[in-house]
């Protein structure tokens, strides 16, 4: 039999044996028409490739901006200016002994000194009428906490570094009105200012004054938040999804679950705190505005999400895997706890971080359990009042004074390397774990 009919008008030189046009020829791609069609198929790709890049070069811009922005904002944040304060502790009147501020009553003693007024006097004395406005409401405690270190300045003359007041904390990083900078140039010539780290911003808790707020309250807040969600969502979350993945029959009732789980973890967050709200305070009456209260409304939260990226994870393992552990003799459970589950485990990890970090960054549902209450003292333990990160920054960001501005954005950025981390660790994990078939 021929070949000649198959090869007919596709390779050239084959006549034409059946019936047709016989002025059918071969595809010329050197014709003008097919130049330009093929010109335009790599114009179209082109256009497709700098569409892309543009995308993620716009996206990038985005990203880029706001951390500038936040870094720009917040950087002062992490600073303090403090004024020198001459006090004369010899002729301060105290009637302390540093005996007393050795012993065990130290605290007590100082209680009763009136540390506060001698710090307004003594900068009274060194700045003029008005110099103890010039110094943070609780300067004094810096003072407090010299004299409670070093009881031996009762009897002497010294220079003590007391946090400066707000509006001169802002004019002195150079953002403040033309009074208080003109307080800062004069406390320059003086050399009676500078401006270092503030490390109570970082070992604080909130306060009314900006420069005395820290973020160590609501920090401490989010780590237990988050040590409850991940205790509760994790197990849970991934027993769901081996259950469904590997024992569950194919019916209805598990096709129900599997959209019911899909549909939670699109319900808007705000929806988890009513339910907390109603459940947990409401109905087994747990203490208001605690980390328990919190972590179990984030882990209902949370736990759509585990559950999801697990069945995900438990779904790409090969079946070849459990035949073969079928093969040598290993029983069902031991198939899924031996041999599935660890291999699918780095998904598992990286879904969960993911999940847990997207609740790190929650307020709504937190904020209808009432964790935006002021909490001047770090939680010690899970029922202990707390507000945690995103809430203070909420809070801060709608106080009127300039100082809490730069608080807030130190506190997005402190947030933000939080996130960061986590999201690194996951990506350390999906790599360092992740096995490729």
């Amino acid at each position: 039999m021929s070949d000649a009919p198959i090869l007919s008008g596709l390779v050239p030189g084959v006549a034409t044996t059946e019936a047709g046009p016989a002025d059918r020829a071969p595809t010329d791609w050197r014709t003008q028409s097919m130049q330009r069609r093929i010109r335009r198929r790599y114009a179209s790709e082109r256009r497709f490739r700098w569409l892309g890049l543009g995308a993620v070069v716009l996206s990038a811009g985005f990203l880029a901006v706001l951390l500038v922005t936040m870094v720009y904002n917040g950087a002062s944040g992490f600073l303090q200016t403090r004024i020198a304060v001459p006090i004369d502790f010899a002729h301060a009147g105290l009637l302390l002994t540093p005996a007393e501020l050795r012993g065990p009553g130290a605290d007590l003693a100082l209680s009763t000194a009136n540390i506060e007024g001698l710090t307004d006097a003594s900068a009274k004395t060194a700045f003029g009428p008005g110099g103890d406005r010039w110094l943070s409401d609780g300067g004094w405690l810096r003072v407090r906490e010299a004299l409670k270190r070093d009881p031996s300045l009762l009897g002497a003359r010294t220079t003590i570094w007391v946090p400066a007041a707000d509006a001169i904390d802002v004019a002195a990083k150079r953002q403040g009105d033309p009074a208080s900078e003109a307080i800062v140039a004069q406390l320059e010539k003086r050399h009676a200012i500078s401006t270092g780290f503030n490390l109570p911003f970082l070992t604080a808790s909130d306060s009314n004054d900006p420069t005395r707020a820290g973020i160590w309250g609501a920090f401490k807040g989010s780590l237990f938040t988050m040590l409850v969600t991940l205790l509760i969502a994790f197990p849970v979350g991934v027993l769901s999804a081996l259950y469904l993945e590997e024992y569950a029959p194919r019916n209805r009732w598990t096709d129900l679950i599997e959209v019911s789980i899909n549909n939670l973890a699109a319900v808007p967050s705000i929806i988890f705190g009513l339910l907390g709200l109603a459940v947990f305070l409401g109905t087994f009456g747990l203490p208001r505005s605690a980390s328990i209260v919190g972590g179990l409304t984030l882990a209902l939260m949370t736990m759509p999400v585990i559950v999801i990226a697990g069945r995900n994870a438990i779904k790409a393992v090969p079946p070849s895997i459990r035949d073969a552990a079928l093969g040598v003799g290993a029983s069902p459970i031991q198939v899924v706890f031996h041999h599935v589950l660890p291999l699918a485990l780095p998904g598992i990890l990286t879904g969960t971080i993911i999940g847990m970090a997207r609740a790190l960054g929650e307020t709504a549902p937190l904020l209808m359990i009432g964790m935006r209450a002021f909490i001047a003292s770090p939680p010690a333990r899970l029922t202990d009042p707390a507000t945690v990160l995103p809430v203070q920054i909420f809070l801060w960001s709608d106080q009127i004074d300039r100082g809490f501005v730069e608080k807030t954005s130190a506190a997005i950025i402190v947030l933000l390397v939080f996130l960061l981390a986590m999201n690194g660790f996951a990506i350390y994990l999906r790599n360092k774990f992740e096995t490729r078939w």
